[in-house]
Parts: structure tokens; sequence; C-alpha cells
């Protein structure tokens, strides 16, 4: 199967065209970036892709809505699509090839293997949504597979994920190297999503509220704070007063993601919060 051009990018629909195309650039010796996402591109995303092209020469992105990670009962179906569109946002940013395959070819008839990190992903997210971090590291596995990539761009936004993807990169020798690049903020500090889009324009506002707990936090432990318990309660009776629910705010490891009581080096803030039926995370070093 052949490239095709969507608004202006080459569009890889299937492994076969993504990998002569892999090939090509590899036989004229030219380092390769990836940024997997699900689409309904934004901001963030569009941070990813230059992260990737300031390490390397060309860089695919990947836009597939992955079913494994989704739960009964979540947004599969109702996920933002708009494919034209994204297409034309990668065109701009200077996407190389766009990889859109479907999910009959991703998980042909038969389908029966996966990959798990254990550990990394038993609390927090995985906690809540079990089999989504299994869901994630089995397609991000595939996805690495094909794209055979030097460099694998993530955002620091979903912190649980880019971990579990660092780790299982590592545990397998997998041989792409994964980033972690910086959270891009609206005008109020919420960290850009697409699921911002199930947001009012009034609770997108007052999802501003998740990034100021955050900064509220940073101060307290700047300035002496170092009881765990005491952090935490500030973040969520913040979001809970602007009108959010609060799925977790848990001050753990940065690496391991254990549960921290005290406030040690190196230690991050993990925030999942409601506004409406929206499920934004969101995160910061302490």
């Amino acid at each position: 199967m052949d490239l095709e051009i969507v608004s202006g990018v080459r569009v890889a629909r299937g492994t076969e065209a993504l990998r002569a195309w892999v090939l090509s650039c590899r036989k004229d010796g030219k380092s390769i970036g990836f940024v997997p996402t699900m689409g309904a591109l934004h901001a963030g995303h569009l941070s990813l892709v230059a992260h990737s092209q300031a390490h390397t020469d060309v860089t695919v992105l990947s836009i597939f809505v992955n079913p494994l990670q989704f739960r009964p009962g979540e947004d599969l179906q109702a996920y933002p699509r708009p494919f034209a569109r994204d297409c034309q946002l990668a065109a701009e940013a200077g996407v190389d090839v766009v990889f859109a395959p479907s999910a009959e070819s991703m998980y042909p008839q038969g389908f029966q293997t996966h990959v798990e990190v254990e550990n990394l992903t038993t609390g927090l997210c995985g906690a809540v949504r079990p089999g989504h971090f299994r869901g994630v590291t089995t397609v991000v596995c595939k996805l690495l597979n094909l794209v055979m990539a030097d460099v694998a761009v993530f955002g620091e936004k979903d912190w649980q994920q880019l971990q579990a993807i660092a780790r299982m990169a590592r545990d397998l020798d997998h041989p792409t190297r994964i980033l972690g690049a910086p959270i891009v903020r609206e005008m109020n500090g919420l960290a850009m999503s697409s699921r911002n889009v199930y947001l009012s324009d009034q609770q997108r506002q007052a999802a501003g509220a998740i990034f100021a707990s955050l900064q509220d936090a940073q101060l307290l432990a700047q300035k002496g704070e170092t009881d765990v318990s005491v952090l935490e309660a500030r973040v969520r009776s913040s979001i809970t007063a602007a009108g959010g629910r609060v799925d977790y705010a848990t001050i753990c490891h940065s690496e391991s993601l254990l549960p921290l009581t005290q406030l040690l080096d190196p230690a991050r803030i993990i925030v999942a919060a409601y506004f409406g039926k929206a499920r934004l995370l969101d995160n910061c070093a302490l």
C-alpha cells in the first residue's frame, strides 16, 4: 500500500507502506523521530513534534485511537477524531509521515499478546483504570517496533505513562530512546489535552485551579513544609473549591511512583480531577 497525501502531509495507512518509507530513510542514513498520538492534535502535540525535530532528521507522527486502553463505559466512541484537521496541523508542523492504522490492522483476528509493566502501573491511574496501562504499553511496543525510531517523544503531562513506557523500553532492550517533553499549558495554566474539548467555557476557566493548586504546593514545599498529607490536602481542597472532583492527588517518588509520607527528593505531585465529564491530568516536581 502506497503513501497518500491528506491535507498536505504523507499518510501511511498500513504497516507495509510505513516500513517501506522507514527503510528508505535508513538507507539514506537519516535518523528517525516518533511522536505517538491519538489525534485531536493541539499545541502540546506540536511541541512534541518540535522536540523530535530537534533530535532527528525526520519525524513520524501516529494517529491511532487505541481501543485496548479504554475500559467499558469510557469515551472510546466519543473520542474526537478530526483527521483532516490533524493532518493539516501535522503538515504545518513539518511532520514527514503520519501513520494512521486501523484497529483491525493493529489487532488482527486472533491477537492475544500483551505487554505489561507491573509495579509502576498499579497505583494512581492504574488503580482506577485497571487494564489501561497494559493497553498503552502494548500499543506503544508495537508502534516502536514498526517505526524503528531513534527517539520517541512523550509529554510529561501523563507522567505515569511516561515512566511506564521508559521502563518498558529499558526492560525489553528496545533501541529507541524515550524522551519526555514539558507540559504545554493554556493561558490559565490548564494542561493542554485532547479531552479539554469536553469542557464548557466556564469549566475550562475553573479547571485552571488544578495548576494553581500545584503551584501552591510547590510554594509551601519551598517554604519548608514536608508533611505530604498537608500538601495533598491543600491541593484537593483548592480543586474542590473551584468545582472539580478530585480522583487523586498523590505525592510520590518521581521514578518509582511509590507514595511518600515525607517530602523527599525526587518527589512529584500527580493529580487527576474531573471538571464536568472531562478527566484531567497534571503534575509537577516538588
